[in-house]
């Protein structure tokens, strides 16, 4: 289907983890075949596409075979060691692209986790709304590292706050080029947490699902600051039409038990009705979007959410089984006419038909800037005692291999000789291991940790500085 030459004055968008784990993920080719499917036959026509997990060049040219008649355009982003599994997929043509790695990005030893392996980043494309048309939309997509422990003793929580930086420094600068920004994926944390505050807040972007529902839940109703807002548990169906949760739900079979895990592969359908309590799901797919109220453009190429929901939940039509570990976030956007009319409901979920407006891009709270400079001080103090105990690693085990070495020559038995070489050979090898993370990997990080310092302490050095001339302004007035 050729692109349209007029710009459109509705955009549906998706964003979707797929799960496509080579070698790991349970029926992958078929899953990711059928989504591929879905997304074929979805209604309303999905525009613009942003996939998670799509791991394999396999899996991504099976989508884009079932989908290239909506979505004549894609790209899929190569990165790190086993590729970083994202891909955008379009109706019209994507102008320019750029796979942007995260400068922190996990740790080689949690080889068993794969963040750093697969070379995490944002999928960057920048996209014309029509061949003839001024209007230009910037797609940033992208994965964030997995938390392992409860905030705030995850270990990554740096990492997390260091990579939802760097993607809102990236939507920052297309919103003050004046285009419409979009920033899909799998951020891997919950509503109103530190990462999410700190996107919305410096990129001056908006959470499409809290502009719809601006009272949906902050996290599953097990943790803490949802039980505190005394909301009880919510059902699954209530879960997916009004908390957007996309992870974590009973009506995802990836998160049934083993036991049941079980079954289901055997054939037997796992039926959960929508009435059960939910008490684990929550929301860690997203869509922001913002720069489109640029004060420098034409009140018709201003955008507010039309609609949003939870899709993809439907199980794959022969094996049973979910097509993801997540469901997908999708939204119709539509063009604005009104700038007035553009303020964020404050009223209850579903009423009337909210839009966004526009938000300082400097309107996080010196305390934010401070938070995350103890963040830093905290985490490059901990990886300063790491690559101390790493480099003291490797001078021992040096100092032990040529010690058997040498013990060789005067040793009474072969098998004493045997187990001399033995034990000289795994210590030289362990040594070396601990020596070239400690002397590159650590070091990179630490270097890659004063970058993001400096960052941090000159974006708050302006906040201040712009904030004493508002106080003079107002002043003076």
């Amino acid at each position: 289907m050729p692109a349209s030459s007029e710009a459109p004055t509705t955009l549906n968008v998706i964003s979707y983890n797929c799960l496509g784990l080579k070698y790991i993920s349970h029926y992958r080719r078929e899953r990711l075949a059928e989504i591929g499917r879905k997304l074929a036959l979805a209604s309303p026509v999905p525009e613009v596409v942003g996939l998670q997990e799509c791991w394999t060049q396999e899996d991504y040219q099976s989508i884009r075979r079932q989908t290239k008649h909506i979505l004549p355009y894609g790209k899929y982003y190569y990165s790190g060691i086993f590729g970083g599994g994202l891909a955008i997929l379009s109706k019209w043509p994507i102008e320019e692209s750029s796979m942007v790695r995260y400068s922190l990005n996990g740790r080689p030893t949690a080889f068993f986790r794969g963040d750093w392996f697969v070379g995490k980043g944002v999928a960057c494309a920048r996209i014309r709304l029509g061949l003839r048309s001024e209007e230009v939309v910037e797609v940033f997509c992208t994965h964030l590292h997995a938390p392992y422990e409860s905030e705030p003793n995850d270990s990554y929580l740096c990492h997390r706050t260091a990579q939802a930086w760097e993607i809102a420094k990236l939507m920052r600068g297309a919103a003050e080029r004046g285009h419409l920004v979009l920033g899909l994926g799998d951020f891997n944390m919950v509503p109103l947490s530190f990462a999410h505050q700190l996107i919305t807040g410096y990129a001056s972007v908006r959470d499409a699902w809290r502009v719809m529902h601006p009272q949906s839940s902050i996290g599953s109703a097990n943790d803490e600051l949802e039980r505190k807002r005394g909301r009880g548990i919510p059902t699954a169906r209530y879960n997916l039409s009004e908390n957007g949760a996309t992870c974590d739900g009973v009506l995802n079979t990836w998160r049934l038990s083993k036991e049941q895990q079980k079954k289901q592969y055997k054939g037997e359908n796992m039926i959960v009705d929508g009435t059960t309590q939910d008490p684990r799901a929550k929301r860690l797919d997203y869509i922001f979007i913002g720069g489109s109220d640029h004060p420098h453009l034409p009140s018709n190429n201003r955008w507010h959410v039309q609609d949003i929901k939870v899709g993809m939940t439907e199980r794959h039509p022969s094996i049973g089984c979910s097509l993801s570990d997540h469901f997908s976030v999708e939204a119709t956007l539509s063009r604005g006419e009104n700038p007035a009319e553009l303020a964020i409901s404050t009223g209850p979920a579903g009423s009337g038909n909210p839009t966004f407006q526009h938000v300082d891009i400097d309107s996080l709270s010196i305390s934010t800037y401070d938070i995350i400079l103890s963040m830093i001080e905290t985490y490059t103090l901990r990886e300063r005692h790491q690559r101390h105990f790493r480099l003291s690693n490797f001078g021992i085990s040096m100092v032990v291999a040529i010690g058997c070495f040498t013990a060789i020559w005067w040793s009474p038995r072969p098998f004493v000789a045997f187990l001399l070489m033995l034990l000289s050979t795994l210590g030289f090898g362990a040594g070396m291991l601990d020596g070239l993370i400690g002397g590159l990997f650590i070091g990179s990080e630490l270097r890659a940790l004063k970058e993001f310092e400096w960052e941090i302490q000159n974006a708050k050095a302006v906040a201040e500085e712009q904030r004493r001339g508002d106080q003079e302004n107002v002043n003076k007035v």
